[in-house]
């Protein structure tokens, strides 16, 4: 199953060989188990300005910007973007609500990948569409020392968020590899819609309540139930694409 995902990947890029040199990893719901809090911060404030807004959509545009998910919920109201000051706002009061939430842990799985992923010598990039400082900072309490700011891809970073690949080919540059020398760990359709548009081989864990078929039909080059799964399965795959 690996060896014909990562034959079709090959043939589709023309690409010879994948010699994995970086792992760029979202952050929500792929590092942190944080995606249901957000998901109700969104839904909550959307609706308290009078946005329809549901829970499941929060997981549909996961990996958004901000601005973006709020300027979807606007344009479907009114036909056009909010201004500037309202969607400052929105932001904000859902950077408040999701800060009153537990903190999230970490997403069971992902601390033995990352191990697993830098002691073989790859470079673990964060490509996330959040802009919130408080996930960022949590970084360094769950993760010591694994992802370093230069090796860091964030709202703050980028001036087209997921689904657009600017943020994966932001990430590539910041690790200095080319396409063929990555990967991509995603858990949202748009976020592997980036990964898939910047030609990267894309990996998705279906860590929420979608259909798995919508993460392969967004573009996924595999995919897999959890990150545990995918900690799980790290020992046979890794040999397929480190061929350099």
């Amino acid at each position: 199953m690996y060896q014909e995902a990562i034959r079709n990947y090959l043939k589709t890029t023309r690409q010879e060989k994948i010699c994995l040199k970086a792992v760029l990893f979202d952050m929500d719901g792929v590092l942190f188990d944080s995606m249901p809090y957000h998901a109700e911060a969104w839904a909550t404030v959307m609706n308290r300005h009078g946005l329809r807004f549901s829970r499941q959509e929060a997981f549909l545009h996961e990996g958004r910007t901000g601005a973006s998910t709020i300027n979807i919920a606007y344009n479907r109201q009114y036909g056009h973007d909010a201004p500037p000051e309202l969607i400052e706002q929105i932001y904000a009061e859902k950077s408040e609500a999701f800060s009153t939430y537990p903190e999230p842990v970490s997403m069971p799985g992902a601390p033995a990948l990352l191990q697993k992923v830098t002691g073989v010598g790859l470079t673990p990039v964060l490509v996330t569409g959040s802009g919130q400082r408080s996930l960022l900072d949590r970084l360094n309490h769950h993760y010591p020392g694994i992802f370093t700011p230069e090796h860091m891809v964030t709202a703050f970073d980028v001036k087209h968020g997921k689904p657009n690949p600017e943020p994966y080919l932001m990430g590539l540059q910041k690790a200095d590899v080319q396409a063929h020398e990555a990967i991509v760990v995603e858990n949202a359709p748009i976020g592997v819609q980036a990964g898939h548009a910047a030609g990267i081989f894309t990996i998705a864990v279906n860590t929420g309540p979608l259909d798995g078929q919508v993460l392969l039909d967004a573009g996924a080059d595999l995919l897999f139930p959890s990150m545990q799964a995918l900690c799980d399965a790290w020992e046979e795959i890794f040999p397929l694409l480190h061929k350099g």
